[in-house]
């Protein structure tokens, strides 16, 4: 009995020094991580198998059905014809002439990563992208933890990276889409900005900016960012000394190039096909199912939706949406994060809201939010951040049904 309690205590102790001893910064993201895929895994196997058995259908290739092909279900058959065929030089349209659903709305970093593994290892596709997927997966945990752990504290970071992992759409980090990648991208120039290091940005945000829509909200932080440290020099007196020229140039530059970069791809969809609104056509051409064929304006996606399916009151929703939103990013629970991590979450947000349509693939959408589950609304105490934890653990089955079978998530 004795060495069964000491063993136990060992053991215990070799948990502590992984998620706070002095190389918990890399140990503590990688184990919760670790534990997130066992789960993930387990809950998308079962899911299969049970599809299988029973001859559901769903999304993922027939021909030659396995778990990876399965974990390579709806947007991820758009990457693999990127990365086997490329993007068509003609956009497909039906016989009235509208541009239907196509590449064009992919971005072309993760499938060419993809590619590259395909090519070194002769893997699938539905492998090669599951892997890729997943070690993505496991750096933006290391990085969201490394985030919060600069704006906040160990125990901070520790929850706010389960609550990532095991969240409801948890299961996203290892599929063959190329979230991951763009949440390990995002989530690394937002520490770059929390640090001061400002020359990672630039490239960083040139690669998100080619993974997928969004990137925009970066460039938009950079501008606060130079805007507050800027008023802060000015106050203190010592304006050259606090703020370098030297940085204020670095800022600027990176915001710019980063901006550019977040608006090529329509430039380069039309380039290629030598439509003018080839991306914006094609974006379109997934709104007809849920509002008919629209003509695009900034700001009026949420309101469209909402009015066509709810009327005066989808609007009012919306603003009651939006006033909610207002109000939790001026909590001073939220706002403990700091000016840089509310700069790019608020401007995320207004992107969201400026040329989203919300539907389904909306939870998938907020998961650069990710920064924001460091505050005190989800791990101010031990209690919330458990609450929120098993809430997470006991959706994620649910969201792989309702997600991965009746709507693309």
């Amino acid at each position: 009995m004795t060495s069964v309690a000491g063993a136990t205590r060992a053991s215990r102790a070799g948990v502590g020094r992984v998620l706070t001893g002095p190389r918990s910064a890399w140990t503590a993201p990688l184990v919760i991580w670790a534990a997130s895929r066992m789960l993930s895994t387990a809950l998308l196997a079962a899911v299969y198998l049970l599809a299988t058995a029973n001859g559901w259908t769903f999304a993922s290739h027939r021909q030659d059905p396995s778990f990876f092909t399965f974990s390579g279900s709806w947007d991820a058959s758009f990457y693999r014809a990127i990365a086997e065929h490329g993007y068509p030089g003609t956009l497909p349209t039906d016989d009235a002439g509208h541009v239907q659903p196509n590449a064009w709305a992919f971005l072309p970093v993760f499938p060419a990563v993809v590619r590259v593994v395909m090519t070194l290892t002769g893997a699938s596709f539905w492998v090669a992208g599951v892997v890729v997927a997943s070690i993505a997966g496991a750096v933006a945990c290391v990085l969201l933890y490394r985030l919060v752990l600069a704006v906040g504290s160990p125990r901070r970071a520790r929850w706010a990276t389960v609550l990532f992992a095991f969240a409801p759409t948890g299961f996203l980090l290892q599929v063959a889409y190329a979230e991951s990648l763009l949440l390990a991208l995002l989530f690394g120039a937002l520490l770059a900005l929390v640090r001061r290091r400002y020359w990672w940005i630039a490239p960083l945000g040139i690669v998100a900016a080619f993974t997928k829509p969004g990137v925009l909200a970066l460039a938009l932080a950079l501008a606060v960012h130079l805007v507050v440290r800027w008023v802060e020099a000015q106050r203190s007196g010592r304006s050259v000394e606090v703020f370098p020229w030297r940085e204020r140039v670095v800022i600027v530059v990176s915001g710019l190039v980063v901006a550019a970069a977040g608006l090529a791809w329509p430039v380069v969809a039309s380039t290629v096909t030598g439509r003018p609104d080839a991306y914006l056509e094609t974006e379109l051409s997934w709104w007809v199912g849920f509002v008919g064929r629209q003509h695009f304006a900034p700001l009026t996606p949420w309101f469209t939706m909402a009015s066509t399916w709810l009327g005066p009151l989808g609007v009012v929703l919306v603003l009651a949406v939006l006033a909610g939103a207002v109000w939790f990013w001026t909590r001073r629970g939220v706002r403990a994060l700091g000016t840089d991590v509310l700069a790019f979450t608020a401007s995320y947000g207004l992107y969201l809201v400026a040329v989203f349509l919300p539907q389904q693939s909306l939870p998938r959408l907020l998961m650069p939010m990710a920064p924001l589950l460091g505050s005190d609304p989800f791990v101010g105490t031990r209690r919330r951040a458990v609450t929120w934890s098993v809430v997470g653990v006991c959706l994620q089955p649910v969201a792989i049904v309702l997600l991965w079978f009746l709507g693309y998530p």
